[in-house]
């Protein structure tokens, strides 16, 4: 089965609209890969001026949302309201949302369902830490994380999961693509098994960590590395180059 290649870039709490504006304009007259499915996480202040500015071509998704569709959660979006700006996606489950702003599992699984309940896609993250890769645990923990991630998806056409190990986002350090294909054909395999096969073959599974455009070709050749959820590159005029990785 072919799954289409899959590129994130998450902006996080990055740019302004002079400098979203220029990044924008350069990605609207790049030549990208047809066969790329492209998608960039704004900050939510900026959603409306990017889907607004951003070639129809590109996907733009949310940061984060709630778990709910109201109410009083101050500073807050819900997914009704990202969509209210023209945006399809979401990122969940990001390390810094569970590592710095103590985001549980649970949460991150409630969030999942209610996202896709009201017709956004999904980019849901997992990943070790140092401390628990070099524990020799890595298999338990990210089963562990797509395990609540599964007890909350109905439709898996909607879902992208993300593998990015804690350890290689924003330290310059990367998986290398035989550590990045070994943990996305376990996560596979557990699919197939916890799942099921067609939900296994069709899902796309995704790598960050520090990718840049040295580093993307190798990686996206791995058999089980169906794209990429890309940091602080995807704010650079290198983000075409990520996205033709497969060209």
């Amino acid at each position: 089965m072919t799954r289409k290649f899959f590129v994130g870039g998450n902006w996080k709490m990055n740019g302004d609209k002079k400098s979203l504006g220029e990044l924008i304009q350069t990605m609207n007259g790049a030549k990208v890969d047809p066969n790329v499915e492209v998608v960039c996480g704004a900050p939510t202040i900026y959603l409306d001026f990017v889907r607004s500015k951003l070639d129809a071509k590109f996907g733009v998704a949310a940061q984060n949302c709630y778990k709910v569709p109201k109410g009083a959660f101050t500073g807050e979006i819900s997914p009704a309201m990202i969509k209210d700006c023209g945006v399809n996606w979401v990122i969940l489950g990001h390390s810094e949302r569970r590592h710095v702003f103590g985001e549980s599992d649970e949460l991150i699984g409630q969030k999942t369902a209610h996202a896709l309940e009201n017709g956004l896609g999904v980019i849901a993250c997992i990943g070790e830490k140092l401390d628990e890769r070099e524990g020799g645990i890595t298999e338990k923990v990210v089963f562990a994380q797509t395990k609540v991630i599964a007890d909350n998806v109905k439709d898996w056409s909607k879902v992208v999961l993300a593998y990015e190990p804690v350890w290689a986002i924003g330290t310059g350090k990367t998986a290398s693509p035989q550590q990045a294909q070994e943990v996305h054909d376990k996560l596979r395999a557990w699919l197939k098994t916890n799942v099921s096969e067609a939900v296994a073959n069709s899902v796309r599974i995704i790598y960050g960590g520090s990718v840049t455009g040295g580093t993307c070709k190798e990686l996206a050749s791995q058999k089980d590395v169906d794209g990429f959820l890309v940091g602080g590159a995807s704010l650079k005029p290198e983000f075409i180059e990520i996205m033709n990785a497969k060209a």
